[in-house]
């Protein structure tokens, strides 16, 4: 505007033509008569006052540009199927003016057919506002109002359920889902569900920074959450959360909410649900409304017939295998090689003992990650306090030990003999827990290797005489030949007699 009133002070102070105006203000002569006509259509006088700011002066001398009156000398192309065109991938307006331009060799040229296009497209809602490439951003987010639903009829007690929507970019195609929670259990079956109902996966996922999906917020290097980016991972996609504190670039699920709050809640609000299954039944039929029957403006079509056109060809297929929620533990391997999850004990490989390891969780399964790889897999059981071991995982002495069971040792002791076999079983009972008597067991069976079956079995006999039941004296029976004095091999004596010695008289 400063030129402008320059025009202005030179015509209307020193009264110069033209030509003199246009060269001390380096415009051209038709501008500056452009100009001044401007003005006096306007009404403007000569020095203009001080509320004529330059936005007024503006308003004043321009407020009917880019208008234009009148039909229209050329076919009007349609600007909603130019729209919708260019949000497939490497389609251009120069290509669409020359699709045109086949069609409508008399048609406006490329130049006024861009002009012609950004004036159409400055009107569009704010939904469509954005432009979106197809198949690129899937954006999610939960609604701030939730649904009430009753869950004791008896009582009247109530629980608040929670929606969840997405919404594509391109086609602004919908999704809602109601859940009892906002928990990554939760938010993840809600996204798993949502592409499944679109029939693919975009290339990323916009969600904002909740807790539940970014761990850490931050501008250049948001910090995803594991569980989440692995989800994301198994169906090829990626996740790119919104800048912090910038609303902005989620104005599409943020309308999406609103919009989902209008058409769901609004008409589910005289309902009374007594289940999940109920909301989500009622959301299900009020999305079709929206999706398959509710025209967009200014585009002309359906969200459904926008999203079969532009969205699904560009849609990334789902995996043959559903993804199965799994959660992430930072576990440390104790002395004894086990990890403890949920009140059970995993093994891993002997050589991590004491190591830090991640947990990856699932229904069904336990595995056990070290800097990325996986060392151990295992079934998911039941948090008793036992112990899963891999045998794989022992060291070699441990797993010589572990493989000796209570039914093995009474097996390898039946072999060897009677005595030994009984020698065994009591060794075993006299402890408060059978495994403590299995070293003691496993002494005695593998005296066989230097003494013979037969010798152990009678020197396990003598101990049992004496009522020595231990691995030390059955071995020190062999080693001073005691086996050979067994009583039950002694020579017969004959009778004593005495007359202190009562006889057999006596008893009856």
């Amino acid at each position: 505007m400063r030129r402008v009133r320059e025009i202005l002070r030179y015509r209307f102070e020193e009264g110069l033509g033209h030509k003199a105006i246009s060269y001390r203000v380096g415009a051209a002569p038709s501008t500056v008569r452009e100009t001044l006509r401007r003005a006096e259509t306007a009404g403007l006088v000569w020095p203009l006052g001080d509320e004529i700011t330059d936005a007024v002066l503006e308003a004043a001398l321009y407020k009917a540009n880019g208008t234009k009156t009148g039909h229209r000398r050329s076919v009007e192309p349609d600007w909603a199927h130019v729209h919708r065109e260019l949000k497939r991938k490497h389609v251009t307006l120069q290509i669409l003016w020359d699709e045109y331009i086949a069609r409508h060799p008399d048609g406006y040229r490329y130049s006024r057919f861009c002009d012609l296009y950004r004036g159409w497209a400055s009107n569009l809602p704010v939904t469509m506002r954005q432009n979106h490439a197809a198949g690129d951003k899937l954006f999610v987010d939960y609604a701030g109002d939730t649904v009430t639903v009753i869950v004791d009829r008896l009582r009247g007690k109530t629980r608040q359920a929670h929606l969840f929507v997405a919404v594509l970019g391109a086609s602004s195609l919908s999704y809602a889902e109601a859940r009892w929670s906002e928990t990554l259990p939760d938010w993840l079956g809600c996204h798993v569900n949502a592409l499944e109902a679109f029939g693919g996966a975009p290339a990323l996922l916009v969600p904002d920074n909740a807790k539940v999906a970014i761990i850490k917020a931050c501008r250049y290097d948001p910090q995803v959450n594991r569980t989440y980016a692995g989800m994301a991972e198994h169906y090829g996609s990626s996740v790119l959360p919104t800048r912090p504190r910038r609303p902005r670039d989620k104005a599409k699920v943020e309308a999406a909410v609103r919009i989902v709050e209008r058409w769901l809640l609004g008409r589910l609000r005289h309902r009374v649900f007594y289940s999940l299954a109920e909301v989500n039944a009622a959301i299900g039929e009020l999305l079709a409304d929206l999706n398959d029957r509710r025209v967009l403006r200014r585009v002309g079509c359906t969200r459904r017939q926008l999203f079969d056109e532009i969205d699904r060809p560009t849609l990334k297929p789902l995996p043959a295998e559903r993804y199965v929620f799994a959660e992430w533990r930072i576990r440390r391997a104790g002395l004894d090689y086990h990890v403890e999850i949920d009140r059970h004990y995993y093994s891993v490989p002997y050589r991590f003992a004491r190591e830090q390891v991640e947990a990856r969780i699932t229904a069904t399964t336990i595995e056990l990650f070290r800097k990325g790889e996986r060392i151990a897999a295992h079934l998911r059981s039941s948090g008793n306090g036992r112990h899963t071991t891999v045998s794989d995982h022992m060291p070699s002495s441990h797993r010589r030990f572990a493989d000796w069971t209570i039914e093995r040792i009474n097996r390898e002791a039946s072999a060897i003999g009677p005595d030994a076999a009984l020698l065994c079983q009591k060794i075993l009972a006299d402890r408060p827990h059978p495994e403590q008597g299995f070293r003691a067991c496993l002494g005695v069976i593998r005296l066989v290797k230097g003494f013979g079956r037969e010798r152990v079995n009678a020197a396990c006999g003598r101990a049992l005489e004496i009522n020595a039941r231990t691995y030390g004296s059955v071995r020190s029976i062999l080693d001073n030949h005691l086996d050979r004095a067994s009583s039950r091999q002694a020579t017969a004596r004959e009778p004593i007699d005495h007359p202190n010695i009562r006889g057999s008289r006596y008893y009856h």
